[in-house]
């Protein structure tokens, strides 16, 4: 049995490298199950998004709860340490998940450092299961690289086979950089560079109903134009005059602001805008809402202040649905066009 753990941070594009290696992977004959030994979920009770996208893929029998064996949150710990019997929750799940298959493609959780408290990280997870790691770096700037190398080398020091590295959502400027600097410092310290993989909108772009989600708070307006997709954040900490040119220049955008800064959002509403947050719990003037309600834009008010909404906004990247048809096929394509997936197909063990 041939098992491959795709490890990243969020935003690294986890879910849109499993759905076009396994894809890839089953036009070449092989038989491939997916497996995500520590889900997460927006809500109670709900399953994990990935989960369902990819059981419906690759026409999986494996319940969702098999796929999936266990739940994390940010208040797991409130629970004890139960890591005896999640460990053999999780292997008896992937027991189920790998029969009759020959290749298991296992995604690590929204960072790979998640339930290591407990032993139940993702290198640690890989060890158990005998996989190879494949890491995901979305390059923002060198700290990104920084963060690679150390998760290589503790995942190594684990003992864990790692196959190499791809970069993920790679905007053209920084393309020149990642190829002339940073690929010949992975090498210089014995790790691949597996792929360098455009940034694509498709795969990059999340959607308002997915901030929605994450945020939560209460929905002003626009709730028939939840499906456009976020191309930038901009954050309203400035004056009308310095921010009009930023706010020109920036496509798709959220804006945020307090919602007691009436004349940024009106101004943000009359440039490219997919959606206003209102941080701190205030209720916008009544022409923003009128105005709102003009354009269609999606108004968001929400209880957390300005750092903390960028803050769990950086946690989110574009979701693949099954039936998105066009981000499947990108999926696919970047792997096959941007991956070395025949050498990570024949490094397993």
């Amino acid at each position: 049995m041939k098992n491959l753990y795709i490890m990243g941070s969020a935003g690294s594009g986890k879910t849109a490298m499993a759905v076009g290696l396994a894809l890839k992977f089953k036009q070449e004959g092989r038989k491939v199950a997916y497996f995500k030994p520590v889900g997460t979920s927006a809500a109670a009770g709900k399953a994990d998004e990935d989960a369902i996208l990819m059981k419906e893929l690759l026409t999986m029998e494996a319940s969702l709860e098999v796929i999936v064996p266990t739940m994390a949150s940010p208040f797991y710990l409130s629970r004890g340490n139960r890591s005896a019997e999640m460990l053999e929750t999780i292997k008896k799940a992937y027991q189920e998940v790998s029969r009759n298959t020959d290749l298991v493609i296992i995604d690590s959780a929204i960072f790979p450092y998640i339930m290591g408290t407990i032993g139940l990280d993702a290198p640690s997870l890989a060890l158990e299961l005998n996989a190879s790691a494949l890491y995901l770096i979305n390059a923002k700037n060198d700290y990104s690289l920084d963060q690679a190398i150390f998760f290589n080398q503790y995942i190594q020091y684990k003992g864990v086979p790692v196959l190499g590295n791809i970069f993920t959502h790679v905007p053209r400027p920084i393309q020149a950089k990642i190829e002339g600097v940073y690929k010949p410092l992975l090498d210089n310290l014995g790790f691949r560079t597996l792929g360098i993989v455009p940034k694509v909108r498709e795969l990059s772009a999340p959607s308002v109903a997915q901030v929605y989600e994450l945020l939560g708070g209460e929905l002003l307006t626009g709730e028939q134009n939840l499906d456009l997709l976020v191309e930038d954040i901009m954050v309203g900490a400035m004056t009308i005059e310095s921010a009009l040119g930023y706010m020109r220049r920036s496509n798709n955008k959220i804006f945020i602001i307090g919602g007691d800064r009436a004349d940024m959002a009106l101004a943000a509403l009359e440039t490219s805008t997919s959606a206003i947050i209102l941080t701190g719990g205030l209720y916008p003037d009544v022409k923003v809402i009128s105005r709102a309600i003009e354009k269609g834009v999606p108004v968001l008010m929400v209880h957390y202040d300005t750092y903390t909404a960028i803050e769990k906004l950086s946690e989110l990247s574009g979701r693949i649905t099954a039936n998105n048809k066009e981000s499947i096929s990108k999926a696919v394509e970047n792997a096959e066009r941007y991956c070395d997936w025949k050498g990570i197909l024949n490094s397993l063990v």
